[in-house]
């Protein structure tokens, strides 16, 4: 992990099968004391160690953030991914010891609002249930959206409803259930904010429908963490540390970049933080730009790139680093 990532020594307590696709892993510290405090919308990377290859995954923490004995994830399995899931689903088994990282939020409440409007689709759930928590132990005022596939899919739905009752409304893709965000965007009182987490369609749904009826940007939050994408393998030469790498195939620039014993700064792994931006001294190609966080004129710009999920394929590629 990154120098400025403090570890974590857990142990795995459990591992529940939830459905058919996802999987809830409960941690708690190897050395028995209590875990770092957090809030609704945090995430911690999880290092998954296998062979001579290690991954660092980000995950929502949905755990309450009033219980520091035990934090808890939820993983989906995505049999096309690039392991880690499959690591999780396949590998983890309870009594189990692994590293994290202390927890990160990029997604936090804002506690300003005077109401939270909170929308989820499939696993972009798991946040929701830290935030639902929190907000039900503080007196928040809010009302949670959730659209899933199927009932049998609706991981956590039953235990939303039970907790929260009608503050909580499901919508089934299977039976034609459709959020009807319009009318949510439109009938809400003075200062509430959003919030979203799901597929990236999801929110550059929510997001452009959002601004198209007036919301701040700053009362619009939402999370997505993009997943390294395979492609042609690359060379990069350092500038700063005089090295020149190769980045293969199913491997992030970030990652072999960490493998040649360098060690960039990072928060999150998934093109949201910003952390890992490094900027670009020359190239000859094309980047293949799969971050949240730089702007389309960055993109378009050629000077910086986000090496945490983003790839290049061309003739040369110099980085600042």
């Amino acid at each position: 992990m990154s120098a400025g990532t403090t570890k974590l020594n857990v142990t795995v307590t459990d591992v529940v099968a939830v459905n058919e696709l996802v999987k809830r892993f409960h941690f708690e510290r190897t050395d028995g004391g209590d875990l770092p405090t957090f809030s609704g919308g945090a995430h911690v990377v999880v290092e998954m160690r296998d062979g001579d290859k290690s991954r660092l995954n980000p995950y929502s923490l949905m755990s309450s953030p009033h219980n520091t004995r035990d934090y808890t994830i939820s993983v989906r399995r995505d049999d096309s991914g690039r392991g880690g899931s499959l690591f999780m689903h396949n590998r983890v088994k309870r009594g189990m010891e692994m590293v994290i990282s202390y927890p990160v939020n990029l997604f936090s409440l804002d506690l300003r609002a005077r109401k939270h409007l909170l929308l989820a689709g499939g696993i972009g759930i798991t946040p929701f249930m830290a935030q639902t928590a929190q907000l039900a132990a503080e007196g928040g005022n809010f009302e949670l959206h959730y659209t899933c596939r199927t009932p049998t899919l609706g991981t956590y739905a039953d235990v939303l409803r039970d907790r929260y009752g009608k503050r909580v409304n499901i919508y089934y893709d299977d039976t034609n259930e459709r959020l009807p965000l319009e009318r949510l965007l439109t009938s809400q009182p003075l200062g509430t904010h959003l919030y979203v987490c799901g597929p990236a369609g999801m929110i550059r749904w929510v997001r452009e429908t959002a601004a198209a009826h007036g919301w701040p940007d700053e009362t619009v939050h939402y999370e997505h963490f993009a997943a390294p994408q395979p492609g042609l393998p690359f060379d990069v030469t350092l500038a700063l540390s005089k090295m020149q790498i190769s980045v293969g195939e199913e491997q992030s620039l970030l990652e072999a970049m960490e493998a040649a014993g360098i060690d960039p700064p990072y928060l999150c792994r998934g093109g949201v933080c910003g952390q890992c931006e490094t900027n670009v001294v020359s190239y000859d190609g094309t980047f293949k730009h799969n971050d949240h966080w730089l702007t389309e004129a960055e993109h378009c710009s050629g000077k910086k790139i986000m090496p945490c999920v983003s790839r290049f394929e061309g003739k040369s590629l110099v980085l600042e680093r």
